[in-house]
């Protein structure tokens, strides 16, 4: 038997498997005065989906574990003995240490790319995170191996850190495969009417519950990054090979579920990297009169008949491009944003390290923020968004990105006036890193509105042969980000530092009032999408049925 036709029946006992579906829809669809009258609420998660939040967690227990110490690690010298008032191995300087940190986020985000087109072209999503897994490991290995008091002492924990950036490959290519993944194991596309236990009716909608599964997604992610507390930790009383080798055995767990339960997630076969097809229609673009909307097929064939001979695209593939492409503009304000988050990983670590800490490690402080996430996002979810549905206000994507914006604002602001105080400071004995709680939970606020909303945005509103594309595009903009931050190396040193935090806050504030007004219509037409979700082809989940696939082989 083929391996095509293996892959179809295999994609269609998956979806057969699933727990929802849309022949299983327990009540009507909703009416015009029913959207106008009824609140929305999410459908049942589907168990594969938390299967996948633990296999996210596993790998942000990882990432987050080890990236907590990495300023640290790079910037101060190692120290005589341990427990240490300063952690330390390299002795590389506060903007070396920056400047590295700011490329392996770099790195980190610009791999997803890689991925996306490795899953659609080749492996499809499950096969690609478990090739990425094993690159990962392989570069904790490195890492772990070369924090070692030898190796430091050798001076082998750089070239050791250089190498071990393959963990960037890794950590990339699963993360543009894996929340597309996640979100693929809830199969219905379509709202509908039911009544709870109380005798209310509601609207149960794909949206609710997609918005649901990335909350729920992205709690996971910021239980996993509450590691770094425990490798700053070690980092500071042990040393760093401990600090590092516990997200090495952690990630282990995350590679076990992965490969246990591969029977029971919903996997869609590889179809074609949309990066290729993609290219070739923006070339033929530039030779045709009316852009992408005279590339479809149909009318080469009037226009350019040769031309038409040589697409290799149909009609609905130009329409789904065109509608991922209007996706995407929304990301283009993103770079502001990360470029905000990213300070708590790098800047305000250095920041710390000029305040009074007590015992505790100087990076420790970046906790504050999961540590916000994992308390306030079960609450938004389980009683302020409900709540807010209720009085009538919905919390479409727009107004929550804009509310993220605006509080990555206000966290930059604050940290500012933080900095201001230190340089002002007079007393013999530095300020209490405790004036930076604020920075991290404004942080964190902007993370339930803006980064969460993202990860759903790109999702929903993607086509189903471009999720990946979309998702990898959206991460793209922490890539474009990153460089941002390497262009704002040269200034992030004393006192220039102070500006810095001050210009990035009025950046991000700019962006906060044009994502809103650009942007602001768009949330019009979310009821409207769900509304047509049902008959629209472009909608059907990727392994809907064999014959869509056997159809698009013949095409």
């Amino acid at each position: 038997m083929s391996e095509k036709v293996e892959q179809e029946k295999a994609s269609q006992h998956s979806y057969d498997d699933a727990e929802f579906r849309d022949d299983e829809l327990a009540g009507p669809e909703p009416t015009a005065q029913d959207r106008l009258e009824l609140r929305e609420i999410s459908d049942k998660i589907p168990s594969t989906a938390y299967l996948v939040i633990i296999i996210e967690f596993c790998e942000r227990f990882t990432y987050y574990g080890l990236s907590g110490p990495f300023q640290n690690y790079i910037q101060h010298p190692a120290p005589p003995s341990y427990p240490a008032e300063q952690a330390g191995a390299m002795g590389k300087g506060h903007q070396t240490a920056t400047a590295l940190t700011t490329f392996f986020q770099f790195w980190c985000y610009i791999t997803p790319i890689i991925g996306a087109i490795i899953a659609d072209q080749y492996l499809g999503k499950y096969r690609s995170i478990l090739m990425f897994s094993i690159i990962y490991f392989i570069g904790l290995v490195v890492l772990t191996a070369t924090a070692s008091p030898m190796g430091i002492e050798s001076g082998a924990a750089f070239p050791g850190f250089i190498v071990a950036i393959i963990i960037g490959f890794g950590t990339g290519g699963i993360k543009s495969n894996v929340s597309p993944l996640v979100a693929e194991q809830y199969t219905s596309r379509s709202a509908y009417v039911t009544t709870t236990a109380k005798g209310e009716r509601v609207i149960v909608t794909p949206q609710a519950t997609y918005q649901k599964i990335f909350t729920y997604f992205y709690w996971g992610i910021n239980v996993g990054s509450l590691s770094a507390i425990a490798t700053t930790e070690l980092e500071k009383n042990v040393g760093f090979w401990p600090a590092y080798l516990l997200p090495t055995l952690m990630f282990i767990p995350g590679i076990i579920v992965l490969v246990v339960y591969r029977k029971r997630y919903i996997q869609s076969p590889p179809r074609g990297s949309v990066f290729v097809e993609a290219g070739r229609l923006f070339w033929y673009s530039t030779k045709v009169r009316g852009g992408m909307e005279a590339c479809k097929p149909s009318n080469l064939a009037i226009e350019y008949p040769e031309l038409a001979k040589l697409a290799t695209w149909d009609d609905v593939f130009v329409d789904e491009l065109r509608r991922a492409l209007r996706a995407c503009i929304v990301f283009c304000w993103y770079p502001i944003y990360w470029l905000c988050y990213s300070q708590m990983t790098n800047n305000l670590i250095s920041q710390a390290s000029t305040m009074w800490t007590g015992n505790v490690p100087n990076d420790i402080m970046q906790n504050i923020d999961p540590l916000v996430l994992i308390i306030t996002i079960p609450l938004m979810d389980r009683f302020g968004y409900p709540l807010l549905r209720k009085m009538g206000f919905p919390m479409r994507p727009i107004v929550r990105i804009t509310l993220g914006f605006f509080f990555a604002s206000c966290a930059m602001a604050y940290s500012a006036g933080v900095q201001s105080m230190i340089y002002s400071n007079t007393e013999p004995y530095p300020i209490s890193a405790g004036y930076q709680i604020p920075s991290y939970i404004f942080t964190a606020f902007s993370e339930i509105f803006a980064a969460i909303t993202g990860l759903e945005y790109a999702y929903k509103k993607a086509p189903e042969s471009m999720k990946s594309i979309v998702m990898a595009l959206f991460l793209f903009t922490n890539c474009v980000a990153s460089i941002l931050g390497f262009a704002l190396v040269s200034v992030a040193v004393d006192p220039k530092v102070l500006w810095m935090y001050a210009g990035i806050s009025v950046a991000c504030f700019i962006c906060t009032i044009l994502v809103y007004v650009c942007h602001h219509k768009n949330d019009i037409t979310d009821a409207e999408d769900d509304a047509i979700a049902r008959t629209a082809p472009a909608e059907k989940p990727y392994n809907a049925t064999v014959e869509y696939e056997v159809e698009k082989s013949t095409v």
